[in-house]
């Protein structure tokens, strides 16, 4: 079993290594994505964009906020980025990593955790049920533009 290094906030010589996690995941390469993401999420409050190394070697990330009101809802913490290296999945480095996040939003007062996802995406499914998440009272509308 790997050893993983403490949970830390990311930093800019991390994005490489998120950009190809997030690749080999969705198939699609996204660095400017990435880097809109540290700068909006990481920087002096790095509490929403965690991620796990073995010897700087990026294992996985998880980035969220708090949000509030929105659709009527009180407070409560968005995850909206995770992922972890395929080699490394059922090590526990996702469950520690969602950990890491609801604890960061937990000292913000809030009580609830949200996410979306694809319908068809079973894995990402299984792996948010089994940290206890069932379906939420709203329901995700889209038209074509």
């Amino acid at each position: 079993m790997i050893h993983l290094n403490k949970i830390r906030g990311a930093r800019a010589s991390d994005l490489e290594q998120v950009v190809e996690i997030d690749a080999r995941i969705t198939g699609l390469r996204k660095p400017a994505y990435w880097a809109g993401i540290l700068r909006r999420y990481g920087g002096r409050d790095p509490s929403r964009f965690f991620l796990v190394s073995v010897q700087e070697q990026v294992q996985g990330y998880v980035v969220g906020e708090v949000r509030d009101w929105e659709f009527g809802s009180p407070p409560c913490g968005w995850v909206f980025g995770i992922g972890v290296r395929t080699e490394t999945r059922l090590r526990g480095t996702g469950t520690r990593l969602l950990e890491e996040i609801c604890a960061a939003f937990r000292r913000r007062q809030v009580e609830k955790v949200r996410t979306l996802l694809a319908r068809d995406n079973a894995l990402v499914l299984a792996f948010f049920r089994s940290q206890g998440m069932m379906a939420a009272p709203f329901i995700a509308l889209e038209r074509d533009l």
